[in-house]
């Protein structure tokens, strides 16, 4: 941030060199996958620990960009959007969640520290060559700037030292009051949900209950760091970030422009045909993105006009470009796909495969609502025009073959995830640089891969933390209690699965999805078990309801994106998304009680 170059010249130098290894480590990612495939391939050998490599480097882009997240300000948090004090208190307000916030990161980069000691004395190396510590020191190092940041961006001199208090803070609370630790957790959680809603990033309070759980039961708090080492090195993880990067290289060309054309072209003609094609673009980006939003930012500013002047109204324009903003949540490659997996231990192409039929409900739903608006001939269509269709069609083919390859690359058995994941990257990179030259090799894709770090980091970090808590409440055994007190009280399927599309909904309203996944789904896979729901099932009913909880007030993350990029009112986009939450809700609640549509049986 500007804030932090103004202080003094090296630090200028500090976000180059940031800039210049997240990139090179990303870079790295994509290219390893795909240069072992080729050696395999063609020449029947390949590289020496390349998966290890892979795997390890998702550390160092994971929390090097949760650095640069923190830079820029972009960690995911409760309250964006939301002013719930008095101006004139705004900066103290600031100061103090500030302060909370350097107080736990602080924690963490401790607890990394010590993690990173006992494992000086490991024998483990990456690939066989690289210690093992040499990677995790990525931990302690981001965490301490990480820290460093919250106190800088805090605001004015006397912001900073309230938030600089945060370091002492935890000093005093690790070490001096540890004999009173079992009295401090209610009141130490109590001050993380207020600190939450006052502005403190979703992985504060995470990793702040994770470092109060574990210091009341005496548990050394490495574990945290522990636990999100063991996530994000696991071997399906490193397809998120370089799907990630796909979804981000052809939003940021001319992609969207192309798919504007060819969906117009071919479905303009009919009744809400430019409500289809709307639909189908946002599927086609959201699939790489997931609900991350990007797809309303990257999009947004492009569709509205065209559906405004295509006849439509402002609020229902707004509502349609909400509502879809997450539409391909359920299709190869969904990052939200690939990391349920992961959690609840079900294979992957299986998941994928028993989205199809829900996603193409989802996205058909949407669409039919588009239709119905465009009745009547009050919207306007364009005529069918073979030479224009044509057109569209050579202008978007390389666009075309994406999704063939990215299904055949992870269904066709030829590839690995990864390396599916990492020829998608590389096809979207020599799409936009090469083959239409949207983007410049040296130019852009430097300042894309840091916007994808960003978005990455304040992924990833959540993640680690999460994992922490949730391993906390595997040890304690929350999940089997919780399973025995509903087994306990709801004797039937069908009112378990109403509350549970309830509770779902209600998470989606106030977590990202990434950390709903890792905190939620174990403790909701035991009580399912009971009840004899079919995990493939459960995961279809988890992921629709958290999409749903996207587009539900007052805090849905859609609705404030939608707000940021369309300027347009909160309270107007309520309004607007309230009728697409409804016709998806219907869809939720039949995808919830006909599990034959993904099981392919009652």
């Amino acid at each position: 941030m500007a804030s932090e170059t103004a202080l003094n010249p090296p630090l200028g130098f500090l976000r180059r060199l940031e800039d210049g290894i997240g990139v090179a480590a990303l870079l790295v990612m994509t290219g390893l996958p795909v240069l072992e495939l080729i050696l395999r391939t063609f020449f029947r050998t390949g590289i020496t620990g390349s998966s290890e490599y892979v795997q390890h480097l998702v550390l160092w882009v994971g929390f090097l960009g949760a650095a640069l997240a923190s830079r820029e300000g972009r960690h995911l948090s409760l309250s964006s959007g939301i002013t719930i004090v008095p101006k004139k208190y705004e900066g103290l307000t600031k100061a103090l969640t500030s302060m909370v916030s350097t107080a736990v990161a602080a924690s963490l980069a401790w607890a990394s520290y010590e993690f990173v000691r006992y494992e000086l004395e490991s024998a483990a190396h990456v690939g066989g060559l690289i210690p093992v510590w040499m990677v995790e020191v990525i931990l302690p190092i981001s965490f301490a700037m990480i820290t460093v940041r919250f106190i800088l961006n805090a605001g004015d001199g006397r912001a900073r030292a309230i938030a600089a208090i945060g370091v002492p803070l935890a000093y005093v609370f690790g070490f001096l009051l540890e004999p009173y630790a079992a009295d401090l957790v209610w009141p130490a959680i109590a001050l993380l949900v207020a600190s939450a809603l006052l502005g403190s990033p979703i992985f504060v309070v995470l990793g702040g209950a994770a470092l109060v759980l574990f210091f009341s039961d005496f548990v050394p708090v490495a574990a945290i760091p522990v636990e999100a080492y063991r996530i994000v090195v696991s071997p399906s993880i490193p397809a998120i970030p370089l799907f990630t990067l796909a979804g981000f290289v052809l939003a940021e060309g001319k992609t969207s422009e192309r798919l504007v054309r060819l969906f117009r072209a071919l479905f303009g003609w009919m009744p809400g045909g430019l409500v289809v094609a709307t639909t189908l673009v946002c599927a086609f980006f959201s699939t790489f993105t997931g609900a991350s939003g990007v797809t309303i930012l990257a999009l947004g500013g492009l569709l509205l006009p065209v559906l405004l002047k295509g006849g439509y109204k402002d609020r229902f324009a707004t509502g349609l470009l909400t509502s879809t903003g997450s539409i391909g949540l359920l299709f190869p490659p969904s990052l939200a796909v690939i990391l349920y997996g992961v959690i609840a231990h079900v294979p992957i192409p299986d998941l994928f495969i028993a989205g199809i039929v829900p996603g193409i409900i989802m996205v058909t739903a949407v669409a039919m609502y588009g239709i119905w608006q465009g009745r009547g001939g009050r919207i306007k269509r364009t005529p069918f025009n073979a030479n224009e269709a044509w057109g569209a069609i050579r202008e978007a083919k390389w666009e075309i073959f994406l999704p063939i390859i990215v299904l055949y690359a992870i269904f066709g058995g030829v590839t690995s995830l990864i390396e599916a994941a990492a020829i998608t990257a590389t096809y979207a990179i020599l799409i936009e640089t090469v083959i239409h030259r949207d983007l410049s090799f040296s130019r852009d894709l430097p300042a894309i891969f840091v916007k994808c770090l960003v978005m990455l980091g304040g992924i990833f970090v959540i993640l680690g933390v999460a994992m922490g808590l949730t391993n906390y409440m595997v040890d304690a055994m929350i999940p089997m209690q919780a399973a025995s007190w509903v087994e306990a009280n709801v004797e039937d399927k069908i009112v378990f699965l109403l509350a549970l599309n309830v509770f779902l909904l209600v998470v989606g309203a106030l977590m990202d999805i990434f950390s709903a996944i890792v905190v939620v789904v174990p403790l909701i896979i035991p009580i399912s078990q009971i009840y004899g729901i079919h995990p493939l099932h459960l995961g279809m009913i988890f992921l629709v309801n958290l999409e749903l909880g996207y587009l539900t007030p007052p805090v849905g993350m859609n609705l404030f994106l939608a707000s940021y990029r369309l300027d347009k009112p909160l309270m107007e986009v309520y309004k607007s998304a309230l009728p697409f939450l409804i016709v998806l809700a219907l869809v939720v609640l039949l995808i919830t009680y006909v599990p034959w549509l993904i099981i392919g049986v009652d």
